[in-house]
């Protein structure tokens, strides 16, 4: 039989063709997401945006959404992740409450986020933990962790051992902490990872471009879409526009950044030349540590000021104990390594390093299941909407 239909395709394309009927077409079947409430919520106001696109030069989920004439569950994802919750449509909208179409595309998208998070959460157990990760887990995980070390440094008589030399590794060895942090951070990578696959998979999103790829980073490192898609910022607690937000996330980004860069330079001092902690206050290490702190001390006290400030109408009120509780965790971890920095000489340094790496150890375990994960699916989202503009036909339901 395969032989017939080997001659048969041969005969066709000898004669062009002609008089004969076309090849069957071998269709990969899509299977189709029953969604919840929230997605249909999501797709609902959609329809009506894509029907008036009054804000459709706002940020990137509208020319996205122009693109499409229905909203599966995987767009609905999509275009979730690509919203940054500026506020600017909500209020701009001549739909939104008290309106019966009652379009509020903040707060909705702001819904399915958590659900996104949850849904694509390894191992999948471990979704639940997105709608308990609040300021008290946060602060009582700190807690645990830091009377842990505590209490092992008060064991073998480290913890009012004197004066150190601001020497961590007399403290813990650096084999001891680079295994343990090391295994905690990788877990939080590979979790993270993991999640953002599927969720990549499932928007089938393409190959990117060495264009596409430069247009992303250029958004992300800016935050392209918090100015309000006008230049003049977002709103928070009214219809007064302000880049403070885009102002503390780029403290917060650039904070964690420097911090990660002074980690790394520091371990090629250790490992590539062979130089080990402490380091001098004006060496690169230090000072990368320090600008990162500083950073993450002014980011995150900034961005919770605007959480208890913002309007009840931009976000989903359940994921506020989630956010407080990442905040909580960048202030502290960057408290304590400043603190630690400040008083490294003196007697009180083991119970600081204690402190800092209870916070430190904390904030990492939390990443896969935080209000982290929002900034790789966006990045992810913000890839495929580079993507996509440069493949996609633009579709006007108008003329469909």
């Amino acid at each position: 039989m395969h032989k017939l239909e080997t001659l048969a395709r041969q005969a066709r394309d000898d004669a062009g063709n002609v008089g004969l009927p076309p090849a069957p077409v071998r269709h990969r079947i899509i299977p189709i997401a029953a969604m919840n409430d929230e997605e249909t919520e999501v797709a609902r106001q959609m329809q009506i945006c894509n029907a008036c696109r009054y804000c459709e030069g706002f940020c990137a989920v509208f020319p996205a959404m122009t693109r499409r004439l229905e909203f599966g569950k995987a767009d609905v994802h999509y275009l979730a992740n690509l919203c940054h919750n500026c506020g600017a449509c909500y209020h701009s909208c001549q739909y939104a409450p008290p309106h019966e179409f009652a379009v509020n595309v903040p707060k909705a998208m702001a819904k399915v986020r958590l659900d996104t998070y949850a849904s694509y959460a390894w191992p999948a157990a471990a979704g639940a933990l997105y709608k308990r990760n609040g300021l008290a887990v946060a602060l009582a995980l700190v807690a645990g962790l830091a009377l842990f070390l505590l209490m092992a440094l008060a064991a073998n008589g480290t913890l009012a051992g004197g004066q150190l030399g601001a020497n961590f590794y007399a403290v813990f060895p650096h084999n001891q902490l680079a295994g343990m942090f090391g295994a905690v951070f990788g877990f939080s990578v590979l979790a993270l990872g993991i999640g953002v696959t599927r969720f990549w998979r499932d928007v089938s999103a393409g190959t990117a471009s060495a264009g596409a790829v430069l247009e992303t980073t250029g958004n992300v490192l800016a935050l392209t879409y918090l100015d309000g898609g006008h230049g003049e910022g977002c709103n928070e607690s009214d219809d007064a526009f302000t880049l403070l937000r885009r102002r503390f996330h780029h403290f917060t980004f650039y904070g964690f950044m420097l911090c990660l860069a002074a980690t790394t330079v520091a371990t090629f001092y250790h490992y590539a030349l062979g130089m080990e902690a402490p380091y001098p206050v004006l060496s690169l290490p230090v000072l990368l540590g320090t600008a990162g702190g500083i950073g993450l001390l002014i980011g995150p006290a900034g961005l919770l000021w605007l959480n208890l400030r913002r309007h009840p109408e931009h976000g989903d009120i359940r994921q506020r104990p989630m956010d407080r509780g990442f905040i909580a965790l960048l202030l502290l971890t960057s408290l304590t390594g400043l603190a630690l920095l400040a008083w490294r000489d003196s007697a009180a340094m083991a119970a600081l390093l204690a402190l800092h790496l209870g916070c430190v150890m904390a904030l990492f375990a939390t990443l896969p299941y935080g209000k982290f994960a929002h900034g790789i699916y966006r990045c992810a989202a913000l890839l495929k909407a580079a993507i996509e503009k440069r493949q996609a036909v633009h579709i006007d339901p108008g003329s469909a």
